[in-house]
């Protein structure tokens, strides 16, 4: 039985609930539920929601379901929600918007049961800025090797030298992890500053139309610098000093978890 939402005073997920053989959330149910005016807005909350399905690697495809709806005569453009499809839109949507902001709170405390403890959104706004920062990574270092790098190591280098002040395997050794997982550990503050550091230096390579090794490492070193000194600024800490959290893959696996007892609950509940 299928149910349309006009006006909505508290929040009670179940409420929304429909079922046609299994259980799902109408996304424009949602969106109203949350305090979003039109569908275009709250789409950017489904589509990082989407992306986070994508990092932890779990299908997307079955989670959100592309679909049309009727609501007083008019067809438009909706998604069948499942549960977890539903628990990370609303962790990607605007904290700031009190609606959500309850909603989230509903969430966290929701999904313990699911063994699934998060205390805010921030862990999974974790995890779609590290995965931009792959892109971004592989879209400077295309870039750079273009522009007559080298050596690949020290122009990356120049960039933690701006930033840390240090060189990477200095911060390695100094958090006492492997190079390679520095950016798993970081928390979601650290790691937007180093997505500013790989995007501007992109940009700044690109505008200045700069060639060649030593200019392509005073860029990023330079660039490096900038963020540290708003880092430093934003948080009263340097960016070497920031707090870690947990490792990243670690996070995907509790996730991933979370989101099978889910599906495991709900599948016990239709048979009831």
């Amino acid at each position: 039985m299928e149910q349309s939402i006009d006006k909505l005073e508290n929040f009670n997920f179940e409420d929304l609930k429909n079922e046609n053989g299994e259980y799902y959330w109408w996304a424009s149910d949602l969106m109203k539920f949350l305090g979003y005016k039109d569908m275009n807005t709250f789409q950017k909350a489904i589509d990082r929601a989407i992306k986070t399905c994508m990092s932890v690697g779990i299908k997307h495809q079955e989670l959100f379901i592309y679909s049309q709806r009727i609501i007083n005569g008019v067809n438009i453009d909706d998604y069948k929600l499942k549960r977890f499809a539903c628990y990370l839109t609303v962790m990607n949507s605007d904290p700031k918007k009190e609606l959500v902001a309850k909603a989230q709170i509903y969430f966290i405390d929701q999904t313990r049961k699911f063994e699934l403890f998060l205390k805010n959104n921030e862990q999974i706004e974790r995890l779609i800025i590290r995965d931009e920062i792959k892109e971004g990574n592989k879209s400077l270092s295309k870039i750079a090797k273009q522009s007559g790098i080298e050596d690949f190591a020290r122009f990356n280098n120049a960039g933690y030298l701006g930033l840390y002040n240090m060189m990477n395997f200095d911060l390695a050794q100094k958090r006492g992890i492997n190079r390679k997982d520095l950016f798993e550990y970081m928390g979601r503050s650290e790691l937007a500053a180093n997505l500013f550091r790989i995007t501007q230096t992109e940009e700044k390579i690109r505008n200045e139309n700069l060639k060649g090794q030593e200019k392509l490492e005073k860029a990023h070193y330079s660039v490096g610098k900038q963020v540290r000194d708003i880092v430093i600024k934003n948080t009263g800490k340097t960016p070497e000093n920031l707090p870690q959290e947990k490792k990243l893959p670690e996070l995907r696996s509790d996730i991933k978890r979370g989101y099978k007892n889910m599906l495991k609950a709900d599948k016990s509940k239709k048979k009831k």
